[in-house]
């Protein structure tokens, strides 16, 4: 067993928890901030301290073990800046991040994005593409990002590094990567209703029989 510091108040839980399961261990029901549980979605970003260190740490609290004498607090968000623009008339230019985002270039190259990164992303150097607007590396170097927003919380540029990948990934897949006239073809299909009978057939099977449609369907090579 170990204590940690929960809302202020001092728990004894097990010590191969995690910060999330200390957290309903000691009681508390969580309806927000929990998610996926496995790392992918980014919604539970923590900050915590250990007692003794002054360095206040950020980590996702669904993969983050536990450790005596923690202090952890909770946050609903982190607080990223998140511009609104109309896909259909940006410039696919480095002019776009210069307009949205002009944050980036005020990055001081300290690396504390990427050394605090819950998927081990490279984030620094994605701002560094999208600085020069190479799209098409930014969106494949944080293609992994969760937006979980603890790169932002430890950068002292203020730069909200996920919704600029954001802004590339989508300037990329827009404007930039190759077309997909399979894909296109299939979603004018499902706009005009071509398998609106069908789903509506399946949604009236048994779910013994949906998961064995599921597990026996035909995947295209």
């Amino acid at each position: 067993m170990v204590n940690v510091f929960l809302m202020g108040k001092k728990y004894s839980v097990p010590s191969n928890l995690t910060i999330m399961a200390a957290i309903e261990y000691a009681g508390y029901q969580l309806v927000r901030g929990c998610g996926c549980r496995n790392g992918f979605c980014g919604a539970c970003a923590t900050i915590y301290r250990i007692k003794g260190d002054r360095e206040l740490k950020a980590c996702l609290a669904c993969e983050t073990k536990v450790q005596n004498d923690m202090y952890v607090a909770t946050l609903p968000f982190f607080p990223l800046v998140k511009q609104v623009f109309d896909i259909e008339k940006i410039p696919a230019t480095q002019a776009v991040m210069m307009q949205l985002y002009p944050e980036i270039y005020a990055c001081i190259g300290c690396n504390a994005c990427t050394k605090s990164c819950t998927q081990s992303l490279n984030v620094m150097q994605y701002i560094a593409y999208a600085q020069r607007g190479e799209f098409e590396k930014c969106a494949e170097e944080s293609f992994d990002c969760v937006m979980c927003g603890v790169c932002s919380s430890r950068c002292p540029a203020g730069i909200s590094h996920p919704q600029v990948a954001m802004l590339a990934r989508r300037i990329n897949g827009k404007y930039l990567a190759p077309k997909c006239q399979h894909l296109e073809d299939r979603v004018k299909e499902i706009k005009d209703g071509t398998f609106n009978e069908l789903m509506e057939a399946i949604m009236q099977k048994p779910i013994s029989e949906m998961k064995e449609l599921y597990n026996t369907r035909d995947i295209e090579k």
